[in-house]
């Protein structure tokens, strides 16, 4: 019988992936299985191996996946068989997350666990929403409750008379569909009806949304705004702080919904700086880079790495599918002899430099057709070998350019990019059902793979507010080919230059 593995009760913080804790990522990072809850940010399974089962465990009003008893015995079943399971749960486990339950099944099993705390929504919600949950001049205590339950009901676990009462903070977390009786029954029980109170939706994410008013408005605002779950109920007078402490709604991109078309394992930099700016981030990656068909000309090239006088490099994947063969053909960097380095634009400079090699010329417009100007201003090309590592498919401007200037072009495909039509983190749904205000481009193959998947002429037709950012002119090549001028293109054409031209449109 194989040795027992371990279940991670993780708490997977408030919805901002930035939040989870280290401890946390660490053990996603190792794990076999993982039992995810329906308001995990789905981001956070991506730190999963590849090969990790993923296992979709519900736990959200009116979805439950599995029932808990289920649940309970898949995870000790899977520890049994020797796994390291993560049950990844919103927030904190032990906060109204049946994480004390699920602990208990784990011990009655024998089974080894840990519990690894997480960032409460009941804490982290109202901070993103600029309020407080203590403040001297308000309060010095908060006290959090469950709205789960109707407030009606007798017996209830709720002692609502004493929440009315208690001087300090009150926040109700899976409150919404109670909302109404809930402040009902503080009002009845002596709670001044003026008393300022939020809603906060989404909170910590990008689609947050914040609804003030006072305890007796409140169910009336929130109906006609039409706000749902999962949101987070706040009541006391620090929400009056609100005003002057919104720090996140003051984000320049805040609210706005931002579709990124980058591969999923490149998405990361440009979401990330998105995400700083507020912006609620949909990562839905429309290519995949693979390895070329045909491999030998690759192969052929680094075998013959020593007769080429310059590697020109295009893009960061073409650093990356070059060197990953390179070694292992060769142990050591010194095998690339005297060769030169050319590269377009500063993220894949910065590519190269990472193999502590120097990059020789970079144009300084980051655009391919640029680079033989660049590289003949270095030192005269005639009869010099030059290796282009490409995409597969990419535009012949530049080998025909060095060729006319008297250079011996190889081009080569270091790698091809394939369309990607898995939808891992739901973004792709959520965006046909919701749209966005903005799609971005960083390639030409990325605008022509998007289209593949959602026909752009039409769905910008459809949908006149929303608006296109190139980051470039290759790019924007292939958005007019479509009849489509992007609403901006970057100036600089990187990921930074692109953020900035959103923010300034």
């Amino acid at each position: 019988m194989s040795e027992s593995g371990t279940v991670y009760l993780v708490g997977a913080g408030p919805g901002d992936a930035g939040l989870l804790t280290l401890r946390g990522a660490e053990l996603l990072a190792r794990a076999d299985v993982v039992v995810y809850d329906a308001l995990v940010n789905p981001e956070l399974l991506a730190l999963a191996p590849a090969a990790a089962r993923r296992i979709h465990g519900g736990k959200r009003a009116g979805d439950h996946s599995l029932p808990q008893d289920e649940l309970n015995a898949l995870l000790v079943r899977e520890a049994k068989a020797g796994h390291t399971v993560v049950r990844l749960k919103g927030g904190d486990p032990y906060i109204f997350g049946r994480g004390g339950e699920e602990a208990l099944a784990l011990a009655s099993a024998k089974v080894p666990f840990e519990v690894v705390p997480g960032v409460s929504s009941a804490i982290a919600v109202p901070a993103y929403a600029g309020i407080p949950l203590t403040h001297r001049d308000f309060c010095s205590a908060f006290q959090v409750v469950t709205g789960h339950e109707d407030p009606d009901k007798p017996n209830a676990a709720v002692d609502w008379a004493q929440l009315a009462r208690f001087p300090g903070t009150k926040v109700v977390l899976m409150g919404m569909e109670h909302l109404r009786a809930i402040t009902g029954r503080l009002i009845a029980n002596g709670l001044d009806g003026t008393t300022p109170a939020a809603v906060v939706r989404w909170g910590t994410l990008g689609r947050q949304e914040t609804l003030v008013a006072t305890v007796a408005t409140l169910a009336d605002a929130v109906e006609a705004r039409g706000l749902k779950s999962p949101a987070v109920i706040v009541i006391g007078g620090v929400v009056t702080l609100r005003d002057r402490l919104d720090w996140c709604g003051r984000r320049p991109l805040f609210g706005q919904r931002i579709v990124v078309t980058r591969t999923r394992d490149q998405a990361g930099r440009l979401s990330s700086r998105l995400r700083d700016d507020g912006a609620d981030v949909l990562e839905i990656p429309t290519i995949r880079i693979v390895p070329p068909e045909g491999i030998h000309p690759l192969i052929d090239a680094i075998v013959g790495i020593g007769e080429y006088d310059w590697a020109v490099f295009t893009s960061p994947n073409g650093v990356d599918a070059f060197f990953d063969a390179f070694f292992k053909a060769y142990p050591d960097i010194r095998s690339i002899g005297n060769l030169r380095i050319a590269a377009v634009g500063p993220a894949t400079a910065e590519r190269v430099k990472e193999r502590h090699l120097a990059v020789d010329v970079m144009p300084e417009k980051y655009l391919a057709s640029q680079v033989a100007k660049a590289i003949h201003a270095y030192e005269n090309v005639e009869n010099l070998r030059m290796l282009l590592l490409r995409a597969e498919v990419a535009n012949p401007d530049l080998p025909a350019q060095l060729v006319e200037l008297g250079a011996i072009v190889d081009d080569v495909a270091a790698y091809r990019t394939v369309p990607e039509t898995e939808d891992q983190s739901g973004a792709a749904a959520r965006f046909a059902e919701e749209g966005a205000d903005w799609i971005t481009f960083t390639s030409s193959s990325t605008v022509e793979n998007f289209h593949a998947r959602f026909p752009l002429p039409q769905l910008l037709a459809g949908n006149p507010k929303m608006k296109t950012a190139s980051i470039g002119p290759e790019t924007t090549k292939a958005l007019v080919a479509l009849g489509i001028q992007p609403t901006v293109e970057a100036r600089q054409h990187t990921i930074e230059g692109l953020v900035k031209a959103i923010e300034k449109a």
